[in-house]
């Protein structure tokens, strides 16, 4: 059967479906609340609602894993004691539905040490892996090579987000998803070693960018960005068609291609205002 990758309307996630249907979401950032504290902001933790709202995503779609797509834990390069009691249950209570299959991203280092015992969760390799004929990593490495003879790719880390600025410098910003194509000379550079002409080597694939599902994270505005601006190597080296992206908003609208946004006036890259003089009204900041 065909594969089909489906976002759940207005949610962060994605039903892919092959064999096996996969829930895929990323970018969790378990713990956060911990560092903005630090940083004083005293914010609750949400672990029961982070909960709730994947067993809800389950109830609908009867997944048969679930694909935890990197950074599900926070702080780095230490483990908070938010996230050494939050992520072993937040792990547990997903696992009693389905089998789990996390791709580590920047923030796991060491997450190995708080997966619970006993329960179906497969730790991959940060480079990613093929599952059920689409090819999965986080983003802030290469690949492993075996993912470019996908057809689809699907990555997160970037959080990517779509702002637009009125004239008076106030924002509305959107989680978007991104689809667009990866550009092989990039990958050619990269991997010198490896023939690109043989059959099953390049499979021209599409990549799809997840926004994050911890709405505390930020994000990067894919319409405001170029490459340099992007996270991970197969971003900022220009491995994707950053000009043909297409971004879609949550609930479903296409809004065409980043390029083409670009041109908008409310979705132009701005330069931050330079502070005015004093008692010359001006100085205001965005």
């Amino acid at each position: 059967m065909p594969i089909e990758i489906t976002p759940i309307i207005n949610e962060p996630a994605l039903i892919v479906s092959n064999t096996e249907k996969a829930l895929v979401i990323a970018d969790i950032h378990l713990g956060i609340e911990w560092d903005l504290y630090k940083s004083g902001f005293s914010i609750p933790s949400r672990i029961e609602q982070h909960i709730e709202r994947i067993h809800k995503f389950i109830k609908q779609n009867n997944p048969d894993r679930v694909i935890l797509l990197g950074d599900i834990k926070h702080n780095i390069p230490q483990i908070s004691w938010q996230e050494r009691d939050e992520i072993p249950h937040f792990l547990e209570s997903i696992a009693q539905y389905a089998p789990i299959d996390i791709f580590p991203g920047n923030h796991d280092g060491n997450i190995d040490f708080l997966l619970p015992k006993d329960v179906d969760i497969t730790l991959h390799s940060p480079r990613g892996e093929i599952l059920d004929g689409v090819g999965y990593f986080h983003g802030h490495t290469w690949p492993d090579p075996e993912l470019l003879g996908a057809e689809y790719i699907i990555t997160a880390h970037n959080h990517p987000i779509i702002r637009f600025t009125d004239a008076l410098g106030f924002a509305t910003v959107e989680p978007a998803w991104i689809r667009t194509k990866l550009k092989c000379d990039a990958f050619e550079q990269h991997f010198r070693s490896i023939d690109f002409s043989q059959t099953g080597t390049w499979g021209d694939p599409q990549i799809f960018i997840v926004p994050a599902f911890n709405e505390l994270c930020g994000g990067v505005a894919f319409n405001e960005s170029l490459h340099d601006d992007l996270l991970g190597p197969v971003f900022s080296s220009e491995g994707f068609d950053l000009d043909n992206a297409k971004a879609y908003l949550p609930d479903g609208t296409n809004l065409g291609t980043l390029k083409n946004l670009r041109r908008m006036e409310e979705s132009k890259r701005r330069k931050p205002r330079k502070k005015g003089k004093k008692g010359k009204g001006r100085g205001i900041k965005n």
